[in-house]
């Protein structure tokens, strides 16, 4: 991160738990991936993260799933929080970096399946950002969630929006 000149910034007063779900936005380009993974592990946390199926392919699929990658079906139909929450429940650790955008183009409708599988695991969610303006990645916030999914998605949404991003005609909250 030094030899890139970007900065990681931990809240020392939120907790690194065992098990929680990261929040991570925005997701405007590949890069996000790879400084927030960069930031995270500075930060002595290993999580795991979402991504594609497609990029899954030999010998990339070996290296992201030794990195906590889990591969994303393109298909409907698999219910692939719903797993992840069984998962998560027997792990003694389970730590997990998401970007609600699920894109890294323009897309103001945010999954919610980092909100159901806090919900689900009754874990605690980190709110994580990637400042490119400032050259930070920022881990600052606990989000304490009330369980009604709509308005928890709007407050995180609210957190994140005037956040800049890598390119931000891509980035949008909807607010």
């Amino acid at each position: 991160m030094q030899l890139m000149k970007w900065n990681v910034e931990i809240n020392v007063d939120i907790p690194l738990p065992n098990k929680c779900v990261i929040c991570v936005a925005p997701h405007t380009s590949n890069w996000d991936f790879i400084l927030c993974e960069l930031a995270l592990k500075a930060s002595g946390l290993h999580s795991g993260f979402l991504m594609k199926e497609t990029w899954f392919f030999f010998p990339l699929g070996y290296v992201f799933r030794a990195m906590g990658g889990i591969a994303v079906p393109r298909k409907k139909g698999s219910d692939l929080t719903k797993s992840i929450i069984e998962a998560g429940n027997k792990s003694k650790s389970f730590v997990i970096a998401l970007t609600p955008e699920g894109t890294r183009s323009y897309n103001e409708h945010w999954r919610k399946g980092f909100l159901h599988i806090a919900y689900g695991m009754d874990i605690p969610i980190l709110l994580c950002y990637l400042d490119f303006k400032n050259k930070v990645v920022c881990l600052d916030r606990e989000f304490k969630y009330s369980g009604n999914i709509d308005d928890d998605l709007k407050q995180v949404k609210l957190y994140y929006k005037d956040i800049p991003a890598k390119y931000p005609e891509k980035f949008g909250t909807g607010l």
